[in-house]
């Protein structure tokens, strides 16, 4: 069992940093196209170099469209994508300014019972991802320049977030397990060093 959540936390992980690789990209092209943009149409291109300036912006050079659109579906996406890797390996941000003097047993148990605060948010935050994503659906509203449906960012959160939910149950029993028997099962960074 624990091999198989590994594998879905580092598949959706992967997935998650190529899209965000992918969405770095779209947003330099886009920045970069925008601003060769505003330069074919400065004062010295359309006057000196009208036919070259407008022969370029007629090849459309410029900002890509919607990519403001894609941007802001790719990175919610990428955001759940990368919550299982977190959970599994213990990852989240912590502060043991104060349980730093506790012992290890009470340190585990702490861990556990954020485990399962942690794992309930995660549980809630799907829960109304979904229904979110319900109402979308139903009202068929799509985004402003592409024109794609708006549940289908809204789907592609939920199914990387259906990944977190697995993750994040599977991790809040082992941690508890952990408390219980007083050893490690999962690896755990245990916050910033």
């Amino acid at each position: 069992m624990r091999r198989l959540i590994q594998f879905l936390a580092r598949f959706t992980a992967v997935i998650g940093g190529l899209v965000l690789t992918v969405l770095i990209l779209m947003t330099t092209f886009s920045i970069i196209g925008r601003t060769i943009n505003k330069v074919l149409h400065s004062e010295y291109f359309q006057t000196q170099l009208n036919g070259l300036s407008q022969g370029l912006l007629d090849l459309g050079i410029g900002e890509i469209n919607g990519n403001y659109e894609l941007l802001e579906a790719g990175i919610a996406f990428a955001i759940f994508s990368f919550l299982p890797i977190c959970q599994f390996y213990g990852s989240h941000a912590s502060v043991d300014i104060f349980t730093s003097f506790l012992s290890r047993r009470a340190n585990r148990w702490i861990a556990a019972f954020w485990e399962l605060v942690l794992t309930a948010v995660i549980l809630l935050i799907i829960w109304r991802l979904f229904e979110g994503m319900q109402r979308y659906i139903g009202n068929g509203e799509t985004t402003l320049f592409l024109q794609f449906p708006v549940w289908w960012a809204y789907a592609a959160s939920f199914a990387a977030g259906i990944v977190s939910c697995i993750v994040a149950v599977y991790c809040a029993v082992i941690r508890v397990i952990e408390a219980i028997k007083d050893e490690n099962i999962l690896p755990s960074e245990q916050g910033a060093h």
